[in-house]
């Protein structure tokens, strides 16, 4: 008789001490699932870009917002999504983690670690889609962003905050301009994200190694959406990789991001366009492949002063095909840019590399941001390389020529062979104005044209040893004063002595 009476008292307590903490939940329907994308019904009330979880786990962004119905892109495997089950919206908009202990880790979009070491804690999240920093709060591009190769930062020099294009052929050296430009930053406090998308696995761990190796990772974070991936990756990897540098930017601090490829990025917004029924434009691109791009390197800046000086320097790359710049996605993306650096295939496969092609390269921003020094040495050799790649096509046809063409012809030679540069050895600015200057002052025009590169690297050997204070000197005023240049015209006869004997 005591048990149910014992029971009967339990419950009464239970109901007195209970209090009702009602949920509310926006929960609507799957009504189909399939290649990455599901249609659901109920979710009156969710934003375009809004997180929602589905019943299995997986989540999704709501991309289409439609009368009845919703378009929603599956992070992950759609594969076990199927029509009825439940789909929950979160209330959060999509967003990264970011933190400084991302830096020298290898990330998906969503910030989650592909390198094997722990999950990111961050309580610090960022939009992956945001505003671009408004005209008022920027200010112009004033200070070099170094990229260690003697043909871009003489010809056409990028500033912090700028937006330059790499844009060539498949296997035209472009990744290699990217990777050398991240190597040449490491004591430049320049903090650099690789953002690869549509890349294969194995190229990404390479360049992963390679940061290693040179010690780089240090100041890296790289964000991968391999060609195994997902379309939904991909089309939010370079986003994601501004994200984060927006995170840095906003600290004060000056970033570099590199997005290769963005051809490969507008080719999986059109995979994910077309699935969500948008209807298809020119080349069945979706209508707004303009503004894919568009805001996403307008977010590229240089802050002022007040609002924490920071900036955001973006080079994306384009792949063209038989070197078709006036194509669709490559005109795009050059009308947003700051300028663009050509990469051509005649001139990778004659051995010029980087196979850069002056006449079609040009930095819109750069040059006001350029070294002083570096202006001061290289400030002819643009027009004279154009002018000598005309007259050797000239010159083919075995006619006399006058005297002045000729040396026109010699010095574009050697010109041609000091700009030659071996991959992942960038130079110091330094380096490169004292082998400019020896250019443009003569000092070459009497080696022979095989000779060029065995010369410059002997006259970087003298300098380094014998001449350190003036390469200093060189480095810290980033000028080529009268006296700089008198002590370095004896450095460099003083040189061509110990050369010849």
């Amino acid at each position: 008789m005591n048990a149910p009476q014992s029971l009967t008292e339990q419950l009464r307590r239970d109901l007195e001490q209970f209090s009702a903490q009602p949920t509310k939940k926006h929960v609507g329907t799957v009504l189909e699932s399939g290649d990455g994308i599901v249609r659901a019904s109920g979710l009156s009330q969710v934003k375009s870009y809004e997180m929602v979880t589905f019943q299995n786990g997986e989540s999704g962004v709501v991309l289409n917002l439609e009368e009845d119905t919703v378009g929603i892109m599956v992070l992950g495997s759609s594969d076990a999504i199927t029509e009825g089950m439940q789909v929950e919206s979160t209330g959060r908009i999509l967003d990264i983690p970011v933190d400084e202990a991302i830096l020298g880790r290898v990330v998906n979009p969503l910030g989650e670690p592909l390198d094997g070491k722990e999950a990111i804690a961050s309580k610090t999240r960022y939009p992956i889609e945001k505003i671009a920093p408004r005209v008022i709060t920027r200010e112009s591009v004033n200070t070099p962003l170094q990229t260690g190769i003697k043909a871009i930062d003489a010809l056409i020099p990028i500033g912090r905050g700028q937006r330059e294009l790499i844009i060539g052929d498949r296997q035209t050296g472009k990744t290699a301009i990217a990777i050398d430009t991240i190597l040449n930053q490491k004591n430049e406090d320049v903090i650099c994200i690789y953002v690869a998308i549509g890349q294969k696995a194995s190229k990404v761990a390479r360049i992963v190694k390679l940061f290693e190796e040179r010690g780089a990772m240090e100041y890296t974070i790289v964000v991968s959406a391999t060609a195994s991936d997902a379309s939904p990756l991909l089309y939010l990897a370079p986003y994601a990789g501004c994200a984060l540098g927006e995170y840095f930017m906003d600290k004060g601090k000056d970033v570099l991001v590199i997005y290769d490829d963005l051809s490969k990025h507008a080719w999986a917004y059109r995979q994910v366009a077309l699935l969500l029924r948008r209807p298809p434009s020119r080349e069945a691109y979706p209508g707004d492949i303009f503004y894919l791009h568009s805001r996403l390197l307008e977010r590229a800046a240089k802050l002022s002063k007040e609002n924490g000086g920071g900036s955001l320097t973006a080079l994306p790359i384009i792949e063209t095909q038989q070197g078709d710049v006036s194509a669709y996605i490559p005109t795009n993306v050059i009308s947003i840019t700051d300028g663009q650096i050509y990469l051509e295939s005649d001139l990778f496969y004659q051995g010029i590399r980087p196979a850069l092609n002056v006449g079609l390269s040009v930095s819109r921003v750069g040059s006001a941001a350029q070294v002083k020094g570096m202006k001061k040495v290289a400030g002819k050799l643009r027009l004279d390389l154009a002018q000598y790649r005309e007259l050797a096509a000239f010159a083919q046809f075995g006619s006399d020529l006058d005297e002045a063409t000729r040396k026109q012809i010699e010095r574009g030679k050697r010109t041609e062979e000091v700009l030659k540069q071996g991959q992942y050895v960038p130079m110091a600015v330094e380096q490169q104005i004292a082998i400019l200057f020896a250019l443009t002052q003569g000092y070459l025009d009497d080696v022979a044209v095989e000779e060029v590169g065995a010369w410059e690297a002997k006259l970087h050997e003298f300098l380094a040893n014998q001449k350190a204070e003036l390469l200093a000197t060189i480095k810290e005023k980033s000028e080529v004063t009268d006296e700089i240049g008198s002590q370095l015209d004896l450095a460099i006869k003083e040189f061509e002595q110990t050369y010849h004997a």
